[in-house]
């Protein structure tokens, strides 16, 4: 048994699930760079799509039953936040999923073992691979031992600034800052009103309105935390 081989052993034991699938957790351990100057191999861009939403799922469904009495505007930050590329590479690192990957010699030699976009993007992969090869209540017991530590900080620290959670967010996907524009401001000097204008890359731009500059960059950080299940 080689040395990645061990690795993936340990990481079977340490997600409580051996795969009868062995192709499809090969598939989601391999990095597109493989393919790349190479005869065509299956990675797991695809399973990453599946697993973005499978634990979105699961999270929304955590959060439901942790705070059965808060409303969706408060909960949505606290999801984004356990979903997010950041907390995904924190939850990689913590099942030390980097040494089972499947790199190119390139992206081994550059340290994408530990890249928290590649560690984000392959436990998405992997827990749509655990969906598939088992079932959504194998998923659930991989994600509840995996994610606790990630709900054991929401719980202490409650949710996330909406401004700090997307840009949390964004650098975790690989993108620009995002951007904030005022786009108007409305009302007496005692009590005026602003509407901003926050953009990221690849998304529609959303608008949030408050008493303040800053309450109005909340509210459009948040309205696009909302709507961050479009284009990734």
């Amino acid at each position: 048994m080689n040395v990645r081989e061990k690795a993936i052993a340990a990481l079977e034991a340490r997600i409580g699930h051996i795969f009868n699938d062995r192709e499809l957790l090969e598939r989601a351990l391999t990095h597109p760079s493989v393919t790349e100057g190479a005869r065509p191999t299956r990675h797991y861009e695809r399973l990453e799509f599946l697993g973005d939403r499978v634990l979105g799922l699961l999270t929304a469904e955590r959060l439901l039953a942790l705070y059965p009495d808060e409303r969706e505007g408060v909960l949505s930050p606290r999801l984004a936040a356990l979903v997010n590329g950041q907390a995904c590479a924190r939850v990689a690192r913590r099942i030390d999923l980097g040494p089972a990957l499947r790199l190119s010699p390139g992206e081994t030699k550059s340290g994408g073992r530990d890249k928290a976009t590649i560690l984000g993007d392959a436990i998405e992969a992997l827990m749509a691979a655990v969906y598939i090869d088992g079932d959504l209540d194998t998923a659930r017991a991989f994600f509840m031992d995996a994610w606790s530590e990630e709900f054991a900080a929401i719980g202490q620290s409650g949710a996330l600034d909406p401004k700090t959670e997307l840009q949390q967010w964004a650098q975790g996907r690989g993108l620009p800052l995002p951007g904030y524009q005022v786009l108007r401001r409305t009302g007496p000097d005692h009590a005026p009103e602003f509407v901003v204008e926050v953009t990221v890359q690849g998304f529609d731009p959303e608008q949030g309105r408050g008493r303040s500059r800053q309450a109005a960059e909340k509210s459009a950080a948040l309205e696009m935390l909302l709507k961050r299940e479009g284009p990734k």
